[in-house]
């Protein structure tokens, strides 16, 4: 990764277990492609409860050369999120695939569809 990679924690406490954790999924993300110029992962809980678990969000922000992938993992009422680390599993896997398809793509190796022409 050309740039450092930034990790933001919003609304909620500063982990460092947490933050490990982001690392390591970085880089798996960085065995995918090694074209990834920055990324900047948002831990946030933005909605506390009392009765109820923190629910948490996570975003991340990836550049590639021409692209920029974003995943946005909000909580939606899953009550899974309530576990950061499931949350993480989720966005992550959600970059894995967005990243294979970029590298596919610049590959050439996505079937493009032929422009139809309608008289």
């Amino acid at each position: 990764m050309q740039s450092p990679l930034q990790i933001v924690f919003r609304d909620v406490d500063h982990s460092d277990a947490v933050e490990a954790r982001i690392r390591e999924k970085v880089e798996m993300l960085e065995k995918h492609s090694d074209k990834i110029v920055s990324c900047r992962v948002t831990v946030s809980a933005p909605h506390k409860s009392k009765t109820k678990g923190n629910m948490y969000d996570i975003r991340l922000d990836i550049s590639m050369p021409g692209e920029e992938i974003v995943v946005n993992k909000t909580h939606n009422d899953d009550h899974s999120h309530e576990d950061v680390y499931v949350t993480l599993r989720d966005a992550f896997d959600a970059a894995r695939r967005q990243i294979k398809e970029w590298v596919q793509r610049n590959r050439g190796e996505v079937k493009q569809h032929e422009d139809v022409v309608v008289d």
